[in-house]
């Protein structure tokens, strides 16, 4: 039960420091600008570990195989919404008529 205890412990740690670096990172000038949004990125994407392994228990071992394969389907389907939407919002402004005829035939 100790055990259990000190992981969730260090999980929190590690996600409080992994927002208080996100909050640090997009609030400073320290960080050359640019790279703000790759920075924010790469924690986010270390939070969502953090939570997968110490909070959801998500490893790879052989009886969380149908656990991953859970979270790994749910990533496909993410993807496809979230490609499928830019995909469609790409065409409809591609497709749509310009301002200022829209304008003039609305007159």
């Amino acid at each position: 039960v100790r055990i259990r205890v000190l992981g969730y412990v260090g999980g929190l740690g590690l996600a409080l420091l992994l927002t208080a670096t996100s909050f640090f990172v997009a609030g400073t000038s320290l960080v050359w600008q640019p790279s703000i949004p790759v920075a924010i990125v790469v924690l986010a994407i270390a939070q969502m570990g953090v939570h997968l392994v110490f909070f959801l228990h998500i490893t790879t071992g052989a009886d969380n195989t149908n656990n991953v394969l859970a979270l790994a389907f749910g990533l496909l389907i993410v993807f496809l919404v979230i490609g499928g939407s830019l995909w469609i919002m790409s065409n409809l402004n591609h497709n749509m008529m310009p301002m200022d005829q829209l304008m003039r035939m609305q007159r």
